[in-house]
């Protein structure tokens, strides 16, 4: 029998410097290098979780932050083999990590993929030097076009590019160079998404001057066709891949998949079977909280704070997700992921459908073209 799968998302909560538009967990680096006793903690963590993953097997991994490239590739080998010692992992895992342009030395990829990880994902977000100062970014362009080439070297040649576009004044000529040279670099994966200003940053603070929604849209809008020509099929909202080169552990989020995440301020979702429910879980943001929780906690129980997510809740938190994807969702996925039967949402999806939001597929629904641009209403209506 087959163990149901499992994602494990690891944050490590580091940068060399805080962006202004950044709202992740992330805390700018006081010394060199991160405190390598971080890896005990993860471990540790991992650990407190076990009695909650019987008979799981891990499908993909992980590791976001922060800049989780900050860590050496001996931290990372030291992790992944601790655990690989405690749960099954697939035989085709999928293993990420978020690197940023301007933290990686010579030989550094290398490294990485002997440690275990096959998949890198690439935070360029713009080739401008402009527009990279901007947003306060350490790296270059130029650090990028390197940052390639070393993953080329390495032969991690599974690797996403991240692109921002309606930055601060920025003109649909500039977007559409940025994508152009994205595409030149023959990245398997961008992830092409809008600046937006989110609470608790600086830029929320003192709002630079954006493209206007009509600007912002005519960007998506043209930056979508140079992807689409250049091979990139979109099936997400901000995710465009070539063929077989999909982000699974980011497709498990959108269809309402299980995650554990470890690390200071990690989220995950876990569906438990006695009794059943669904357990919605988050680790102590401050990683010196963290730490210290994990260390004073006894053998087998699970630090941080998990709810469960209420029964009348569980078809918008499905649909938070699944309408995100441009292939919608199968009936299937709803049932296995929600436990519920399509009666609970039928007539939310009937109401979605007459007004242009939802087309029905054969096995499932989808978000028309309209839907994917008015996706927040369409989300909303799924609201108990």
């Amino acid at each position: 029998m087959t163990e149901p799968s499992l994602a494990l998302y690891v944050h490590m909560p580091w940068c060399v410097r805080k962006c202004p538009y950044c709202d992740f967990n992330s805390h700018q680096l006081k010394s060199a290098a991160p405190d390598t006793s971080y890896i005990d903690a993860l471990i540790r963590d991992f650990d407190l979780e076990l009695p909650r993953l019987t008979g799981r097997r891990i499908d993909t991994v992980f590791f976001g932050g922060g800049t989780p490239s900050l860590f050496q590739p001996e931290d990372f080998s030291r992790l992944i083999g601790a655990l690989r010692q405690r749960i099954a992992f697939a035989e085709d895992v999928e293993v990420t990590m978020e690197a940023n342009p301007g933290t990686i030395e010579r030989g550094r990829f290398s490294g990485y993929r002997d440690a275990g990880i096959n998949r890198v994902s690439l935070g360029a977000q713009t080739f401008a030097p402009r527009a990279l100062e901007v947003l306060g970014r350490i790296h270059s362009a130029d650090d990028t076009h390197r940052a390639v080439a070393e993953l080329r070297a390495a032969k991690l040649d599974n690797f996403n590019l991240d692109l921002m576009y309606a930055l601060p004044q920025q003109t649909l000529e500039e977007a559409l160079e940025d994508v152009r040279t994205a595409c030149a670099l023959g990245p398997a994966h961008v992830s092409y998404y809008q600046l937006t200003l989110e609470p608790g940053t600086v830029f929320h603070a003192r709002p630079p001057q954006l493209p206007d929604e009509d600007a912002a849209w005519q960007i998506q809008t043209a930056g979508q066709t140079l992807l689409a020509d250049a091979g990139y099929v979109q099936y997400e909202v901000s995710a465009y891949a070539r063929l077989g080169k999909r982000c699974r552990h980011n497709l498990n989020y959108w269809l309402f998949g299980d995650y554990l995440g470890v690390g200071a301020g990690a989220h995950g979702k876990l569906s438990l079977a006695l009794p059943q429910r669904i357990l919605r879980t988050t680790k102590p943001k401050q990683p010196r909280d963290y730490q210290e929780q994990v260390r004073g906690a006894s053998a087998g129980a699970a630090i941080g704070e998990s709810s469960s997510i209420a029964v009348a809740d569980l078809p918008f938190e499905f649909m938070l997700n699944a309408l995100r994807l441009n292939e919608g969702f199968t009936v299937r996925d709803y049932r296995q992921r929600t436990g519920l039967e399509m009666a609970s949402v039928e007539g939310k999806l009937a109401e979605g459908e007459g007004r242009g939001l939802l087309e029905r597929q054969a096995d499932g629904w989808r978000p028309t073209e309209l839907g994917r641009r008015f996706l927040n209403d369409l989300q909303a209506s799924f609201l108990a």
